[in-house]
């Protein structure tokens, strides 16, 4: 089992409007990427550096591959990079 988990520092100007957006938006991703076996994303409620952060888990890295450059996802990820100034991704296996 992969994980990967990617957190973002969302731009000040519509913060709350952007991060609503990604949610819903990384949220709809497996109906379209049957490879994703696990989806979950937080809205930062701390006021702490980072706002956002997406936890996936794929059975595989090949299955990974599969989501990282499905188009939905890059749709999804087009967005992303309007909307933050700052991103960290860790992946690991289980």
């Amino acid at each position: 089992m992969v994980t990967h988990v990617v957190t973002w520092k969302v731009k000040e100007e519509g913060k709350e409007a952007s991060c609503k957006r990604m949610k819903e938006m990384l949220e709809a991703l497996p109906a379209f990427i049957p490879e994703i076996k696990f989806l979950q994303v937080g809205i930062n409620e701390n006021g702490e550096e980072y706002d956002a952060i997406l936890i996936t888990r794929f059975d595989s890295y090949e299955d990974w591959k599969t989501y990282d450059v499905h188009p939905e996802h890059q749709k999804v990820r087009a967005f992303i990079k309007t909307v933050t100034e700052g991103r960290i991704v860790v992946d690991f296996t289980e």
